[in-house]
This record gives structure tokens, sequence and C-alpha cells, in this order.
């Protein structure tokens, strides 16, 4: 598929019918007049209204596209899964729950126009978390793991705001929760990554779809996993002879 616009904003939900459409409303005056774009939801299988929501929504708003699993997959799943079936060169992700603020994808797009050709990753940095005081500990804890098994540079990968290019993003090996480890992801790949600062905001309705120890036990396996990786990791120099 070629690509035909310049950014795709690719948000995966479950269960958010509550912030579906104030979010898409954010989405639009951010972006509306100043760059062409799109908005590819991913409804992960819900059980409430967010399908019925977002139905609802494209009969008014022409930039939304939505994709649904017929099987609860995940949000790495349903990202790459936006990211597959987007149109644009560049994609910007948001969590679906309303705490990554549009108004910050411009900051992203500007850092982009600053940065070198070879930085591919523009990840969100929320300097003053709005997550409750256990799930913040929890976070940085397992950011100073993953900063020291990983070597990344990356201060916050749990960030669900980012801009990244979308040919460089399906180049990546893909596995279930990766989205968590994009920095080191691209850094394997032989690109460069920023972090940007953010706004981030108390999630607007609904709960949280993930646990504090749940997180943490999936995370060891796979930070093992990415450290694997890029042990076994070969960048070779090409030129056309």
């Amino acid at each position: 598929m070629s690509a035909s616009l310049p950014l795709s904003v690719v948000v995966p939900v479950f269960n958010e019918q509550d912030n579906v459409a104030p979010l898409v409303r954010e989405i639009l005056a951010a972006l509306r007049g100043a760059t062409a774009f799109e908005i590819v939801y991913v409804d992960d299988c819900s059980q409430d209204g967010t399908l019925a929501a977002l139905q609802a929504l494209k009969a008014e708003v022409p930039e939304l596209r939505v994709v649904r699993h017929l099987r609860q997959s995940g949000q790495s799943t349903a990202i790459r899964t936006g990211v597959k079936a987007a149109r644009g060169d560049w994609i910007a992700t948001l969590d679906g729950d309303g705490q990554n603020d549009p108004a910050d994808i411009p900051k992203l797009l500007a850092a982009r126009a600053a940065a070198e050709p070879q930085v591919k990753l523009f990840a969100g940095w929320r300097v003053q978390r709005r997550d409750s005081g256990s799930k913040r500990w929890a976070s940085k804890i397992a950011n100073a793991i993953r900063a020291r098994m990983l070597r990344d540079a990356t201060p916050d990968t749990g960030c669900g705001i980012k801009l990244f290019e979308r040919a460089a993003f399906l180049d990546l090996p893909y596995f279930d929760h990766m989205h968590r480890y994009l920095p080191a992801l691209f850094q394997r790949a032989g690109w460069k990554t920023v972090s940007v600062p953010v706004n981030h905001r108390p999630r607007g309705a609904g709960v949280s779809k993930y646990n504090n120890l749940g997180r943490a036990l999936v995370g060891i396996s796979d930070l093992r996993g990415v450290a694997w990786l890029i042990r076994r990791s070969k960048i070779t120099p090409v030129e056309e002879a």
C-alpha cells in the first residue's frame, strides 16, 4: 500500500466508550489546518459501546477510520494493526484513555522538523505523571531496570504518545508488548530516537486495563527477550554498487 498522507494518528482502544468522542474532537482541534491527516482507531474487541461510538462519529468526522479486531489481542497488536492499515508516512500514537494530550502532536512534529534524518522515533516523556502514587513508583522502578538492561537512554518508554516513521516501525521485530520497548528496538535497527516532554492528564473516564503486578511479571520476560535481541543484532552498512 502506497502512503498518501503525511500523518496518521493511531489510537488503540478497549472498552473506552466514554473517552472516544472527547479524544477525537481534541485530535481534530490539534491537527485540522496544520497538516493533512487521518485518525485510525483500532477497537480491540471491546465489550462495551466503544465500537458503536466510533461508528456514530464516522458520519461527522471524515478523517476517522475504524478497524476492529475480531479477537482481543492486546495493545501492541492493536498498534501494529493500525500502523499496517494507516496511509500516512509518519504515525502518531495516542492511548485511548485520554491521558495523552493531542495538542502535543504538533510539538512532536516540530521536533521532527528540527531533527536529523536518522531520528525515526520521537517519544513522549511524561515529566509530571498524573497517575496514582503506586503506579508512579512501579513505573519508576521498571524504568530504572529497563534503562540498566537495555541502555536505551530513554527516561519514559511507557508514554503512549509517540511519533515514528511507518516504514521503520514495520521493519521492527514484532512481539506482544513490543510497544513498551520501541526506543530500544528503533536503536537496535540503527536509528536514533529523541524524548520530548509532553503533557499528561488524569484518565477521563473508565478504569485502567493494567495492574502493577501483572505488568511487572510480563515485563521481566520481555526485558530478557529484548536484551537478547539487542545482543544478537547486527547492523550492516549497504550501498548500491
